[in-house]
């Protein structure tokens, strides 16, 4: 069994609260326990000062370092999600001409479903990068 590690950004809270470790078989469970929904709903109470971040699970593989970042989005109500996908990867500099490898390469999409999100967390966890790869741009 793989093991993850995970935090979560409380938008109340200026620090990202770091969780631990985290099996495989729990990284799904972990996302749909997560009331987005109530959060987002209270996030609108608010002023915009007392937010810090949207609200977001973020879980790394520790041995390969390819990691999801999953943020709830909306003004009132959850309405969608957005995925960062963070991964090692060899990038081109100076026309070409250097390489090297950025550590903390990413990219997102936005507009995700929560079954779109729960299916690239499914890819993380098998390690099925060239579907992030192919999904998150």
């Amino acid at each position: 069994m793989k093991s993850f590690r995970h935090s979560f950004c409380d938008p109340f809270k200026p620090e990202i609260i770091e969780l631990g470790d985290v099996g495989s078989q729990e990284i799904i469970k972990r996302f749909e326990q997560l009331p987005w929904d109530d959060i987002i709903s209270k996030m609108a109470k608010v002023d915009d000062s007392e937010i810090y971040f949207s609200p977001s699970l973020e879980f790394t593989d520790k041995i390969t370092k390819h990691g999801l970042s999953i943020s709830g989005v909306g003004t009132t109500s959850l309405e969608e999600f957005y995925v960062f996908y963070q991964r090692p990867k060899q990038v081109k500099k100076l026309f070409g001409l250097l390489r090297y490898t950025d550590s903390e390469f990413t990219t997102d999409v936005t507009g995700q479903t929560k079954e779109d999100a729960i299916e690239a967390l499914q890819a993380l966890i098998d390690g099925n990068y060239e579907f992030l790869d192919s999904k998150i741009k």
